[in-house]
């Protein structure tokens, strides 16, 4: 396993699996009279593993060194009334006439329903989210091509992905060259970048009006450092970044009065604490790549 290690983490990464083995051994040998043990069976699942346990009690004994592994995963596909339930709808493969239908069936359904106003009850209003759910399932079934949701669910993925990455996988069963499985995932990367290239040019082609500042929140790593409002002395708030501007410059430089005479605070003691003795310390403690200037 040591040898394969490499090749089973890169299996495990493309492939969203997830290990269900908690470091319990499920192997054990005896060789010259020395006990050993191990855990070579791995359990490797693409959904997630709820319940992961070793049955090695006299009912479930083998004649094997291996030891039974039980385990439970959760379903994402369910059978009810006989048909599968649906996860996913593709909505960006709906036409006009589509979506004209979905709102003509959502405004026949709406109006068999009433509306919440403040003298609905508590029971109203938790059940109002599940008709909503309820509505969008029967409308969206008749309307929208239906799909299973799962971990190459991208937009960007496309049949030359998924062809590269199955000979990614080839090529790296066959372990016969590796510089040709180097070539190959290498292509698969490539191949992964252009179309996400592809895809977001296509969405910035097709924006109108302000959508391209929406779309530069994405590209901008400064987006999300926003600064709350701000609110002076008087009680006054500032909301937008102008303002903000604004009131910090008139807090922090407060303009001319004339030049009257204010009388200053008497000075303070505080630089006298600091001696040679700390400084030199403190530098001696630092590292030598550290670049100068104030910590």
């Amino acid at each position: 396993m040591q040898r394969d290690a490499t090749f089973w983490e890169d299996v495990i990464d493309e492939n969203f699996q997830e290990i269900g083995n908690d470091g319990e051994a499920t192997h054990h040998w005896t060789r010259e009279r020395d006990e050993r043990e191990s855990v070579i069976d791995l359990t490797l699942e693409n959904r997630p593993i709820t319940k992961w346990s070793i049955l090695a009690n006299h009912d479930h004994a083998t004649g094997s060194d291996h030891q039974v592994i039980e385990l439970e995963v959760e379903v994402e596909r369910q059978e009810e009334a006989g048909h599968e339930r649906v996860l996913g709808w593709n909505l960006a493969a709906m036409t006009e006439e589509d979506a004209k239908a979905a709102k003509k069936r959502w405004m026949e359904l709406a109006t068999q329903r009433a509306h919440l106003d403040a003298e609905c009850t508590a029971d109203e209003v938790e059940q109002e989210p599940a008709w909503c759910q309820e509505a969008l399932g029967i409308i969206l079934d008749a309307t929208a091509k239906t799909i299973r949701i799962c971990a190459k669910s991208k937009r960007w993925w496309n049949a030359n992905i998924r062809e590269r990455m199955m000979a990614v996988g080839r090529e790296k069963r066959s372990r016969r060259n590796l510089a040709e499985a180097a070539k190959t995932k290498a292509e698969f990367q490539k191949s992964i970048r252009q179309s996400k290239r592809k895809m977001w040019s296509e969405y910035l082609q097709n924006l109108t009006g302000a959508e391209g500042w929406r779309a530069a929140r994405y590209t901008n790593h400064w987006a999300g450092m926003t600064v709350d409002a701000l609110t002076n002395k008087a009680g006054k708030q500032a909301n937008s970044s102008p303002e903000k501007e604004e009131m910090l410059r008139r807090e922090c430089f407060p303009p001319n009065d004339d030049h009257q005479y204010h009388e200053l605070p008497p000075p303070g003691s505080a630089h006298t604490l600091v001696t040679e003795q700390p400084v030199e310390r403190a530098l001696s403690t630092h590292s030598v790549k550290k670049a100068p200037g104030p910590g």
